[in-house]
């Protein structure tokens, strides 16, 4: 399965160095914090810790693979954030997995966030607005994510006049058009983007009979009902389609839906009700050995949100209810002519208050508590299991009922003080819990990884954290700088037994194992503001570590997403008033890898001996990216032409290591290396009116 994957990955890459083996105003209001500008002295006066703001500005000057502008691999460049692997649209933060973010787009939650195993992201830049991450501690109003959120806002379309805009790049395309539906009351924007790499394969004859491609799209509508009330509409959808000739076929997506009602009371107290909707769907085909299999799976919200927030004196009050109705499949298989499923239903609640509290001239708070519940609903079967994963017990209660209900209070708080006008410090504390786990037996997420929901036996995984921090400018905010501590308790956390993998049981509880973990670390960061040259440096250094009885004799052992340090270096350079250049530079240690300690031999097969979970690292990962635009601004057009260099100096950077027999050493091991890309240049053209 994991060939075929990789092979999958390197049909998109024709144009690079042969893979190498080695051994909106009252919208403004609502979305305050998320659309504020990333300056520096905003971050000296921000009172949430650990909360970074993605400016599109800045994401389209950053260099990206294939010259795709991608908000997600522009988080990576963030201190406390890590890419998954080369060119993976996942990212782990704080310690946490890729499946422990929380991802909403306009309030929807979208899971596996990119686009051929994640080498373009799911979000078509051209319909964003802003984003903010959240590291671990969030507002009380937002949930589902022990490690991260990151809250996605798509943008308005103008009321006023009409823009229309495409880009063509080497692998892909885009369109999007804007405007007024009635002027000054209404407005729209479109935005949809395809890839073409199945256009290069027809061309080929080796690979004519293999499938690859994506598309998305965006829509947004807002309309001004009265002048008290402002409707917005979202709908996003998504897909992925990846085939290898006879052997396999793999489709993934999402499709979202928000609707949100924005009604202001006065000046002081508004409220905003929000209709939200989410699917994620996967369809894996695979015949292998004369044996044809199928795996489907889902993950289904449907959500009523219904918050109000008000100004009174230095007290900002928010509060607010939330319930979901909760759809998973955690897979449906059909093996020849056995078909098995196993589907669960939920109900969650969520009540919230908040309060950003101005105590004085120098103190800030921003406190809050929420109360998270989770129900398992009846029509599927539920199981005791031994502790060799056998099962002991089945019930079925009828479909609707409720067999067993978790509550958990989850109390936040973070304060600043400021020192002074250029210097401030920073203190919180976040309990954070959620109820879809992901389980994956490789080092990234995939999109066809097994999920499980909280269950009578799978419990609520759940993260404390504490975190202090300072921030501090230069007088004239030329430069500003950072530095933050955090350490994160987590209870819950689910890993394969030795020797299962996802696709051994259908009941995955027969598979998993639930235990603690824990991750600390120091998040160190500098940014130039000014002048023609900008940018920031970031470094993490960081540990990540679990505990589950029955792995690793019980013992703690390194997370396969533990990396001692990361850095990353971003430089943007304005040349002229037509040419910008960008650089980035990246650093992290190789990821933590299980090797085979011992291997012996059985009627000619061989079988390897594991003495110690994650024990080894892969080599480490460096890689130079390098990027120019120019830009020609016509009477009533834009042209803009981006290039790009992807790992400039060609460093062939570890994607999977393998280990097997050495042919020429009956008793040694050979480790073998597989990597995805060399040097990759790329360029496109952008046209707007």
């Amino acid at each position: 399965m994991e060939r075929l994957l990789i092979i999958a990955a390197l049909l998109t890459v024709s144009l690079a160095c042969r893979a190498q083996h080695s051994n909106v105003v009252l919208e403004d209001t609502l979305r305050e914090v998320t659309v504020t500008s990333r300056s520096a002295q905003k971050r000296v006066e921000e009172v949430q810790i650990g909360v970074e703001k993605v400016d599109i500005a800045t994401l389209a000057k950053v260099p990206a693979l294939f010259g795709e502008k991608d908000i997600i691999k522009s988080i990576q460049l963030l201190p406390g954030v890590k890419s998954e692997n080369e060119a993976s649209g996942g990212y782990q933060v704080r310690g946490g997995k890729a499946a422990q973010n929380l991802i909403l787009l306009d309030g929807a939650t979208v899971y596996n966030a990119g686009h051929l195993m994640g080498l373009f992201s799911t979000f078509n830049d051209d319909a964003l607005m802003s984003g903010s991450l959240y590291k671990g501690l969030v507002p009380a109003q937002l949930g589902g994510g022990t490690a991260s959120v990151f809250d996605i806002s798509t943008r308005s379309g103008d009321q006023h006049d009409y823009h229309f805009g495409g880009t063509i790049g080497l692998l892909s395309a885009k369109i999007v058009a804007e405007g007024p539906i009635r002027k000054d009351l209404s407005s729209f924007l479109v935005a949809g983007r395809r890839s073409y790499l199945d256009l290069f394969l027809k061309a080929t004859e080796k690979y004519r009979d293999n499938t690859l491609h994506f598309f998305d799209a965006n829509v947004r509508l807002n309309f001004r009902l009265s002048q008290k009330d402002i409707l917005s509409l979202s709908l996003f959808g998504g897909r992925d389609n990846m085939g290898i000739e006879d052997m396999m076929n793999m489709e993934w997506g999402n499709t979202t839906a928000t609707a949100n009602w924005l009604h202001t009371f006065g000046d002081a107290h508004y409220a905003n009700t929000k209709l939200l909707y989410s699917n994620f769907a996967n369809d894996v085909g695979i015949d292998m050995l004369n044996t044809y299999y199928t795996m489907k799976g889902y993950i289904r919200h449907a959500t009523v949100q219904h918050q109000h927030v008000w100004q009174a004196g230095s007290h900002r009050l928010n509060g607010g209810v939330e319930a979901t109705h909760l759809q998973l499949q955690s897979a449906e298989w059909d093996i020849n002519l056995l078909h098995q499923r196993e589907r669960r239903k939920a109900l969650t609640g969520a009540l919230w208050v908040g309060d950003e509290w101005k105590m004085g001239r120098r103190m800030e708070l921003s406190t809050g508590v929420r109360l998270h519940l989770f129900s398992a609903l009846g029509g599927s079967p539920y199981y005791q299991i031994d502790t060799d994963g056998n099962i002991t017990e089945t019930t079925v209660k009828s479909r609707g009922s409720i067999v067993k209900t978790y509550a958990d209070v989850e109390p936040r708080i973070s304060a600043k003080l400021t020192l002074n006008e250029h210097h401030s410090v920073k203190l919180g504390y976040s309990r954070t819990s959620q109820d879809i786990h992901a389980i994956s037996g490789m080092s990234m997420s995939m999109p066809f990884d097994r999920y499980t929901m909280t269950s009578n036996i799978v419990k609520p995984e759940q993260a404390d954290q504490i975190a202090a921090g300072w921030v501090g400018i230069t007088n004239r905010g030329d430069y500003d700088f950072s530095a933050e501590a955090y350490y994160r308790n987590i209870r819950n956390v689910y890993d394969y037994r030795d020797g299962k993998a996802f696709y051994s049981e259908i009941e995955i509880e027969r598979l998993i194992l639930g235990g603690k973990g824990r991750a600390y670390g120091v998040e160190l960061c500098a940014h130039k503001n000014n002048g023609a040259l900008t940018g920031w440096i970031s470094y993490t250094l960081s540990w990540s570590e679990n505990k589950i009885e029955g792995i690793n004799g019980g013992q703690w052992y390194t997370a396969s997403n533990d990396r001692r340090h990361d850095l990353a270096v971003v430089g943007m350079y304005q040349l002229s008033p037509s040419w910008d250049l960008a650089a980035t530079w990246r650093y992290n240690t190789g990821q933590a890898l299980t090797a085979p300690s011992a291997k012996y031999d059985i009627d000619g097969t061989t079988f390897y001996y594991y003495n110690e979970r994650n024990g080894y690292r892969a080599p480490a990962y460096h890689r130079l990216d390098l990027s120019a635009n120019y830009t020609k601004k016509l009477k009533r057009a834009t042209r803009i032409w981006s290039f790009g260099i992807y790992n400039a100096y060609c460093r062939y950077n570890p994607f999977t290591i393998r280990f097997k027999n050495d042919v020429d050493n009956p008793t040694g091991t050979v480790v073998e290396q597989t990597s995805l890309f060399g040097l990759i240049p790329s360029v496109s053209f952008t046209l707007k009116y």
